[in-house]
Order: structure tokens, then C-alpha cells, then sequence
């Protein structure tokens, strides 16, 4: 059995309810975080699902250099922080370098490495150590290039950090140029990955990133996407046994900083966290 990942007063994990990490691609403003995050939370709270908003304050791997970034890391934790006050739920953001670990393990409640930066040790034991300092989780998400198994070492780096309290998160694998393929039994072994000879505890559990799973990279100046497939990689990540699912929604995608080829409009997150509510309903009562 997984071990579970406890970010604020949520845990991800077996036997726990199916958990939601969703907020818009970039923190465009507090306002927009705050629509977006009580959107998302009035919905999980109706349908019994966990939600945990996250927003980027830096996108430091966009495509063109002229491509908007983010407000930064001050202002960035500043609108993090009253997103978790006002609505009253945990928050999660990117770091990129090994400086950023610390700062930002005060204000948020789990730090997440992105793909790109899996194997970076040198960032990975900065927010292994900055997360056991303050009781903070760790999402990590699986590099387009690696395979599931491969991840054992990211964890291993981790937990020699002092962090064990870690989520994993799958986001597609490279297939030739411009597509990403979600392969399901690369899900599986991901769910059980084999965790023996460093760690005692079993694997970590499985966050399915559903929007940026969408993506076709290499289109351009701006990442391409399909995110019509979204709710049935959603629906099929769930039937899966996945723990969480990650959403990028946004009220104007077109209009979005970033990920805009791949975020759902905000008026479909309902009926999305609908549907995989049910079949995580139907799974928990099978």
C-alpha cells in the first residue's frame, strides 16, 4: 500500500478521497486565483473531493522569451497566501532554483518540482530539507523523459533530504516530436513503484496531470494543446486508481498568461469533478 502525502489538512492517498489540485497556469493576480480557487472549492466541497489550489508565481520554462513569467517570488507568495487565507485551503507552487526552496516552504504547503528539473539534486535536497523544516509535502513530477521506474531515484533523493512526505505526478511521455502519449500501464507501475532497499515506507501515491498532459510540444512560440481530451483523460486517470488529479482551469484560456492551449475554461470544471467523482464513487463502493 501507498503511503499517503499530507499537504495542509488534506491527505493524498489510499482510502482517502480522491484529491484536486487545480488553480489557473500563472498567478495573473490575486483576483483571478481567488475566482478560479472558489470555483474549484465550492465544487469539490459539494462533491466530497479534496482541493488544493496551486498557481505558479515564476514560468521560468516558457517557450519564447517574451512570454509573460509571473509576478515573482515576493508577490507571487504574498497572493499564495491570502489565497489560503480567504478561502482557507492549502496552496502549492513551482520552484525552480535551490534559493527559492526555503522562501517559499514558509508560506505554501507542499512544493512542486517540475519535470524538467526531476533529477536535480542539488534543488531537490533544497526542498527535501526546506519541506521537513516547516512539515511541508513535496509533488514532484515525472520527467517527459524518464520512465516510471526511473522516478525511484528522484524519491530516494528526496528522502535523503528528510522528505518522505511526497506526492508523485505523471504528465505524459515523449513520443517523437510535438505529442505526449499517457501510457496506462506506465501509470500502474508508477502507483507501485518499488520503493525496497532505500525507504521502508511504501510508494508515494500519484497525482494524473491532466492539462498539461494535453500538450503538443514544439508547436511554435507558444506550446500547442488538445484540451477537448482533458475530462476523458480525467475519467480514465480516476478509474485508474490515481490518489489526485492536477487541473489547470482558467475563466478565458485564450486570454491566459500561459499553458492557454491546454487550460480548461472554468465553466467546465464542474462537470469534469462530476464524472470523476462518480467513478471514484463506484470504485470506493466496489
Amino acid at each position: 500500500m501507498s503511503r499517503s502525502c499530507n499537504v495542509g489538512d488534506v491527505a493524498i492517498g489510499a482510502g482517502r478521497p480522491l484529491a484536486i489540485i487545480a488553480g489557473p497556469c500563472t498567478l495573473e493576480s490575486p483576483e483571478l486565483a481567488l475566482e478560479v480557487g472558489r470555483v474549484v472549492k465550492d465544487a469539490c466541497e459539494g462533491l466530497g473531493l479534496s482541493f488544493i489550489f496551486k498557481a505558479s508565481f515564476d514560468k521560468a520554462n516558457r517557450t519564447s522569451i517574451a512570454s509573460p513569467r509571473g509576478p515573482g517570488l515576493e508577490s507571487g507568495l504574498t497572493a499564495l497566501a491570502r489565497v489560503r487565507d480567504e478561502l482557507g485551503v492549502p496552496v502549492t507552487t513551482d520552484v525552480h532554483t535551490p534559493e527559492q526552496c526555503e522562501i517559499a516552504a514558509r508560506v505554501v504547503d507542499m512544493l512542486q518540482i517540475p519535470a524538467f528539473l526531476c533529477r536535480q539534486t542539488d534543488l531537490l535536497l533544497a526542498a527535501a530539507q526546506a519541506a521537513d523544516r516547516h512539515g511541508r509535502g513535496v509533488s514532484i513530477k515525472k520527467g517527459q523523459f524518464l520512465s516510471p521506474q526511473e522516478m525511484g531515484g528522484p524519491v530516494r533523493k528526496l528522502g535523503e533530504g528528510g522528505a518522505h512526505n511526497v506526492l508523485l505526478m505523471e504528465r505524459g511521455t515523449f513520443f517523437g516530436y510535438h505529442r505526449l502519449v499517457n501510457d496506462f500501464i506506465g501509470l500502474g507501475d508508477l502507483m507501485e513503484l518499488d520503493c525496497s532497499g532505500f525507504t521502508d515506507l511504501g510508494p508515494p501515491p500519484v497525482c494524473f496531470d491532466v492539462t498539461h498532459s494535453t500538450q503538443l510540444p514544439g508547436s511554435g512560440q507558444q506550446t500547442g494543446g488538445r484540451p477537448e481530451r482533458a475530462p476523458m483523460l480525467a475519467r480514465a486517470a480516476t478509474a485508474a486508481g490515481v490518489h489526485a488529479l492536477f487541473i489547470e482551469a482558467h475563466p478565458n484560456p485564450s486570454e491566459a498568461f500561459s499553458d492557454g492551449a491546454t487550460q480548461l475554461a472554468l465553466s467546465e470544471i464542474g462537470g469534469v469533478l462530476e464524472r470523476v467523482a462518480a467513478i471514484r464513487n463506484a470504485l470506493d463502493a466496489d
